[in-house]
């Protein structure tokens, strides 16, 4: 309970300092992510999962402590957001939600099992919050396979969750295909939050990519994917207000490239060029789009990539003095803003 009071006091003193500017506010960015890489995984710090996982972790135990820590994150969120309304909404004129990273899921084929993996790693990955912040609970599905690893929230706390969100920022960059796990039964030993949702979880079938790769590895184009997450929204969670709050691709960063080279990035002007298409598709099919936001105006500090991947709309010369070019795709989008 202490981390969601802090956390309820430390946006009360933003709300207090930055409400007569900021009329948008975000409570928490990816908590997905920081669930998963930090305490399955055990990538990021705190570095926490089972052993047979990742022999390098501090402690922890991959199929307890990312829930609880998703919990306590729903929670956190839902007394900022509460109080937010109930003390500066209407007097400060203005909104709060939580940003939710995603993937579409691609069932692996046509068979029915693959069509029920996809839908079960969707509730696994956009799921596991959506459900609780617009019906309060977490989802049948997900009680079902986690059982008592998987927390309860109180009558009050279901209360304070639902509804906790005035809209809905959303990350979407990928896609996965989703193939049915027939081998897991309770004789497993060594089980997850991945493996919980009884998907494999791939980028490409019989070698075949979703889709052209982009810099990283996690990362590869299926534009469709923005539109069907979007309509799985509108009809599962009662069609929120959404911001796409993080779309982009990016390429490795290569120093043999020369200036002009690097700033001719046609790939990233097919990328969203197709993704916006899909975003303008879902809005004329209902879906309640306010806003997109491309990552990222720069190239940045990537995550565990550091420089190595460029994901900017404007080149940053890491090796000099940071001189900021605007790349084809810069140039592209502010036409394409003007329009």
């Amino acid at each position: 309970m202490c981390q969601r009071d802090d956390f309820q006091d430390f946006a009360n003193l933003c709300f207090e300092r930055f409400g007569d500017r900021v009329k948008h506010w975000i409570t928490l960015n990816e908590p997905w992510t920081f669930a998963v890489t930090s305490y399955d995984y055990g990538t990021t710090a705190p570095g926490r999962c089972s052993t047979w996982r990742n022999y390098n972790c501090t402690g922890g135990n991959s199929a307890t402590e990312p829930y609880i820590v998703t919990h306590y994150q729903i929670l956190a969120h839902a007394a900022a957001a509460n109080l937010y309304r109930a003390k500066y909404k209407r007097r400060q004129n203005g909104t709060i939600g939580i940003t939710l990273v995603t993937k579409w899921m691609v069932p692996a084929s046509n068979s029915s099992l693959d069509i029920r993996a996809s839908l079960r790693a969707q509730n696994f990955f956009l799921g596991w919050y959506m459900d609780p912040l617009v019906f309060g609970d977490y989802s049948r599905l997900m009680k079902s396979l986690i059982g008592a690893r998987l927390p309860k929230f109180t009558a009050e706390q279901s209360k304070l969750v639902k509804g906790s969100l005035d809209f809905l920022g959303l990350n979407y960059y990928t896609a996965n295909y989703a193939a049915h796990v027939t081998n897991f039964g309770n004789d497993v030993v060594n089980v997850s939050y991945t493996t919980d949702n009884r998907a494999n979880l791939t980028t490409s079938i019989n070698g075949v990519p979703i889709g052209e790769k982009a810099g990283s590895d996690w990362l590869y184009v299926y534009p469709q994917g923005i539109k069907e997450t979007l309509l799985y929204i509108k009809e599962k969670y009662n069609n929120p207000i959404v911001y796409i709050t993080e779309n982009g691709i990016d390429e490795i960063n290569n120093s043999s490239l020369t200036l002009k080279q690097a700033l001719t990035d046609n790939f990233r002007i097919r990328y969203y060029s197709r993704h916006l298409a899909n975003v303008l598709e879902a809005i004329k099919d209902g879906v309640n789009v306010k806003g997109f936001f491309a990552w990222a105006i720069m190239d940045n500090f990537e995550w565990d990539s550091g420089f190595t991947s460029r994901f900017g709309l404007n080149y940053v010369n890491f090796a000099g003095r940071l001189e900021r070019y605007p790349k084809l795709s810069a140039k592209w989008l502010t036409n394409f803003l003007k329009k």
